[in-house]
């Protein structure tokens, strides 16, 4: 009879097996804070155990923290420490390359605005509103509680559950969410204030054969009343001049029924609208709906050429009507598919398109007039103070709002293949992303950015982020030397007009 001696590695095998087996049933079953493990049991420790000691490796044989794109390894930490409640803040100096051309540096005050003097409103530290009023001469105005909030991406380029983390964490982080070109689904009904965008395919505000009905969409606002801006998709950085692609793997039943498209097959949008053609017609279509809903309608638009934008400032300055808020949005940007071209080479990149666009406004006086939003890989507290300085009064975030909720930069997102189940529509993989826990990483990222964006303002000598001027950031420019972003820009932003109070006291009169 053989021996436990002679019959022990079959025990220490079995014994791994059964470990491995309970590790597996622990990662699906009775663990919901990694998606990774969920999705792949077991091998997926391997992702953080690699992650936990990948500095010290990197030393050796892998490449730095500044090399991945298109987010670093230290944007993309510095995202997850942040929606983790973590420590996000970093020792031993800076690894930055201070004189590399275009470099920012943000200059600080002698004297900062006191912390002691800040009015926050309802007492959150991290609550920092837009200056301004969308509409103010529409029925239903909107003045957005957050300079910080959640750029269009679509139900069915996200999966229903990355759609509902989005939402529910922006009621929790008090900012807005846009719904995208794919149309309002359930997912975005949890409790989000919503800007409703209409794309060229006016998925959600179609009658039957697919063309635009203004009753339609006046029925959609009228049922659900978060909805609080609508915003007309002209371009979007990822592929300006063509329309949106949603791969049929990705288009399900639910999709297809929000969309009114047929289920199964590409969704493609057509690369410009049938309901205007000109300047003027684009401003009929604003005020039209605009008039019908009650409701800012404003634009998105990557920047090419620049005579639409001269066009359309001066004949909105002639009949006193058009947007109350222009999108502008940089080459950088891209959740979804895309061809390789169109990413890399079309359209100019956001720093470059916003500051060309926004002189011509204020050479035609109307620039304090209309809500600016910038978009374009301005996830973070330097760029952001970039934007504000050229002129934004809000800003929008995707993909780092996706890295929140647990996006590992697999660049699958055209796929349906997305390892942490966040632009996939596939059910096993959406599976192990808890919206709850999701939405809360959202809030915590959303919050300690503006956080640190108010504490930047501060340090700056301004209570508020959107106070910064072209003069308060220097750009390195060469070898030794730096040069302020309002002389490169040719520039400086006008300053908002307050009647002799903090801006803040004028914010809390505007609520009243």
């Amino acid at each position: 009879m053989p021996s436990l001696a002679d019959n022990w590695g079959l025990y220490l095998i079995a014994g791994a097996g059964l470990f491995l087996l309970g590790v597996a049933i622990r990662d699906v079953f009775f663990q919901s804070h990694h998606t990774i493990q969920h999705n792949f049991p077991i091998v997926g420790h391997l992702r953080y155990w690699l992650e936990m000691i990948g500095p010290e490796l990197r030393q050796y044989w892998v490449a730095n923290d500044k090399e991945e794109l298109p987010f670093s390894r230290s944007e993309r930490a510095w995202v997850y420490a942040s929606a983790k409640g973590q420590n996000n803040h970093s020792g031993f100096g800076t690894s930055e390359q201070l004189y590399s051309t275009g470099y920012p540096i943000i200059k600080h005050s002698t004297f900062p605005f006191p912390d002691s003097k800040a009015i926050y409103i309802g007492g959150d530290p991290s609550a920092v509103p837009c200056l301004k009023v969308m509409g103010p001469g529409r029925r239903r105005p909107f003045h957005p509680s957050s300079v910080i909030n959640i750029s269009a991406m679509s139900f069915g380029s996200l999966g229903e559950r990355a759609v509902s983390s989005l939402n529910r964490g922006a009621q929790l982080a008090n900012c807005y969410q846009n719904t995208g070109e794919g149309g309002f689904s359930r997912y975005h009904a949890l409790g989000a204030d919503m800007i409703f965008q209409i794309g060229t395919g006016y998925f959600g505000a179609c009658d039957k054969s697919g063309n635009f009905s203004l009753e339609v969409l006046a029925a959609r606002v009228e049922k659900h009343t978060q909805i609080r801006a609508i915003e007309i998709k002209l371009s979007q950085g990822a592929k300006p001049g063509k329309g949106g692609i949603l791969p049929a793997k990705k288009v399900t039943q639910e999709i297809a029924d929000v969309r009114g498209v047929a289920a199964g097959k590409d969704c493609i949008s057509p690369n410009s609208h049938r309901e205007f053609q000109d300047v003027d017609s684009l401003i009929d279509f604003v005020e039209i709906i605009a008039a019908r809903t009650g409701l800012p309608v404003g634009i998105k638009s990557a920047v090419g050429e620049l005579i639409f934008w001269d066009l359309l400032a001066r004949r909105m300055k002639e009949r006193n009507e058009g947007p109350d808020f222009i999108t502008i949005d940089g080459s950088e940007g891209g959740t979804g598919a895309a061809p390789l071209t169109f990413a890399d080479h079309v359209s100019l990149p956001f720093k470059i398109g916003f500051s060309r666009v926004y002189p011509i406004f204020m050479r035609q006086e109307i620039d304090n007039q209309i809500v600016w939003i910038g978009s374009g890989k301005l996830g973070f507290p330097d760029r952001a103070a970039i934007a504000f300085a050229l002129g934004c009064d809000l800003i929008h975030i995707a993909r780092e709002a996706m890295l929140s909720i647990g996006c590992i930069q697999a660049q699958k997102c055209h796929t349906d293949h997305c390892p942490a189940g966040i632009a996939t529509q596939n059910r096993w993989l959406q599976s192990g992303l808890n919206v709850e826990q999701k939405a809360e990483r959202l809030s915590r990222y959303v919050k300690s950015f503006r956080k640190e964006l108010i504490s930047l303002a501060h340090a700056a000598g301004y209570e508020h982020p959107a106070l910064f001027t072209g003069r308060d950031i220097e750009i390195c420019t060469g070898a030794n030397q730096f040069t302020p972003l309002s002389s490169l820009m040719g520039y400086d932003r006008r300053p908002i007009p307050f009647v002799g109070m903090s801006c803040v006291e004028n914010l809390t009169q505007k609520a009243a």
